[in-house]
């Protein structure tokens, strides 16, 4: 007999439909898996064949040959155990086939029957609609993920056995459900607050601006003076994620396996930190089965680059591209993969080697030779794509010693929603835009047009700092961004004299 089930494989973080064909007849016992099985799929043949003995019943002793389809896409891990075992049964008639046409099944199975929790159950949920199907049976363990998506019946069961008591009578099981809402407005634990920050008042207004217009940004500073305790508190005056973007943030830690300990939906904006000895596949993924980097996992939200000029040189050019276009290919022989990376830019180093050029109390011991292989390691046109280039200077005794709060990171948090709120606002008939720093072009010259005095203040910035076309574009949308921040509708002459003030490393040049 032929039993068809429904399962799914994930492509970056897009689901397709994978048929799971079961055919019983007769011949020399045994288990054959065709449609392009890597070795996790192999190897299910004996971890089903446990599962079905030891949940109690009876594997079928005959030539057993299943199918995977479509017979050109490779299926990879041990997401199919349970489509496959339940195929095997319906096939034998030992459970009902009645739910099996739009009836999906992920999970992977132990000896003793059990299910085991699957990665990649949130992008799968989130396209079952589009694909046909109306419910999915899951491990009970990615239940809560897969519910996180409206409208769609959730079944997590514990084991095998469950599982055909569902087949036999699904009336008797309760759906789960879950309130994404709730879930993307709970309260993950203290966060850190800029208030703790002393001084650096011109640093705060860059992390300001930043989270506004969602500005790349980098700190040079000694060491000691706060780049690192800045940079770790952007997340708290970035706005709250909507639900489409968490959806999309979650997915993502779901295909990577990250979600285990971050509850069915990610609700607080991802905050990255790779240390400076990744490797370029760490940051913009890969691996023979393509899994998202460093630079997709802090889509959303801030990818933190410590020590910024330790990293190899190879290393951050790879961001060149992702910071252009919002995200990252990974091509293989037999397919090409796109992972969304959409992430605003922190980054800090000192300004030599040692450390102190330029600091008022301790000199500096480098050489001008070694100051310029140290800053040799940024290229231009990485430092292009870097809107705020800010120095930080070390703290003054008095600001050490007194303990003066500084604003709060919820009032700050206020005003950049407000900014945010008007750029939306100018962006609704461009959905594709999400905050200033994504503007083209074309965009600066429709809601970036600058007066007389404006144009002859930025004309003598670009003659005077050699700045190319780039980052003339990344002044003007620095500009606009402290514009929305004043809620002024027109550019005026000390925005864009601000925003040049932004470009620091330029001016050094």
């Amino acid at each position: 007999m032929l039993a068809r089930i429904w399962s799914a494989a994930v492509i970056g973080i897009n689901a397709v439909k994978v048929g799971v064909e079961v055919d019983l007849s007769g011949g020399l016992p045994g288990v054959v898996v065709v449609g392009l099985p890597d070795a996790a799929v192999q190897e299910s043949r004996e971890r089903v064949k446990a599962a079905i003995k030891n949940a109690g019943f009876p594997f079928p002793m005959r030539k057993v040959v299943i199918n995977l389809t479509p017979a050109d896409l490779r299926k990879e891990g041990p997401i199919y155990d349970l489509p496959i075992s339940v195929g095997i049964l319906a096939a034998a008639e030992q459970v009902s086939s009645d739910l099996l046409g739009d009836v999906l099944f992920l999970g992977e199975l132990s000896l003793d029957g059990s299910l085991r929790p699957v990665a990649g159950v949130l992008p799968i949920a989130a396209a079952a609609p589009s694909l046909g199907i109306r419910a999915l049976v899951v491990p009970l363990d990615n239940a809560q993920e897969a519910a996180v998506v409206p409208g769609l019946t959730v079944y997590g069961l514990k084991d095998l056995a469950e599982v055909a008591e569902f087949l036999q009578a699904p009336q008797r099981l309760t759906p789960v459900r879950l309130d994404s809402q709730r879930e993307l407005t709970r309260v993950q634990g203290a966060t850190l607050d800029l208030k703790d920050v002393k001084g650096q008042a011109h640093a705060r207004r860059a992390l300001e601006i930043a989270a506004a217009g969602g500005h790349n940004l980098v700190f040079v500073g000694p060491p000691g003076s706060g780049k690192t305790m800045l940079a770790r508190r952007l997340p708290s005056i970035l706005p709250p994620l909507q639900f489409e973007e968490a959806l999309e943030v979650t997915q993502i830690y779901s295909v990577a396996g990250l979600l285990k300990n971050k509850g069915s939906l990610i609700s607080h904006r991802p905050f990255r930190s790779p240390h400076h000895s990744a490797s370029g596949p760490s940051l913009v993924g890969g691996g023979s089965i393509p899994r998202p980097g460093e630079i997709s996992l802090a889509h959303r939200g801030v990818l933190f680059l410590d020590e910024l000029t330790e990293f190899k040189r190879d290393v951050l050019e790879f961001l060149r591209q992702p910071m252009e276009d919002g995200n990252v290919t990974i091509s293989r022989t037999r397919q090409s993969v796109v992972f969304p990376a959409q992430f605003t830019l922190v980054a800090s180093t000192n300004p030599c080697p040692c450390g102190y050029y330029g600091d008022m109390v301790q000199a500096c011991t480098c050489t001008p030779r070694s100051r310029e292989q140290y800053w040799a390691k940024l290229s231009g046109p990485l430092m292009d794509r870097i809107d705020l280039q800010v120095v930080v200077s070390r703290l003054k005794p008095e600001e050490i010693t007194r303990h003066v709060p500084g604003e709060e990171s919820a009032t700050i948090r206020q005003r950049v929603q407000v900014a945010r709120a008007i750029a939306h606002q100018r962006f609704v008939k461009d959905p594709v835009l999400q905050c200033n720093a994504d503007m083209q072009s074309r965009h600066l010259k429709h809601w970036c047009p600058l007066d007389e005095a404006s144009r002859t203040l930025l004309e003598g910035a670009v003659r005077k700092l050699g700045l190319s076309a780039r980052a003339t574009d990344r002044i003007l949308k620095v500009a606009r961004t402290i514009a929305d921040l004043e809620k002024a509708e027109q550019l005026q002459p000390h925005h864009i004299a601000e925003a040049i003030q932004y470009r620091t490393l330029d001016r050094l040049a």
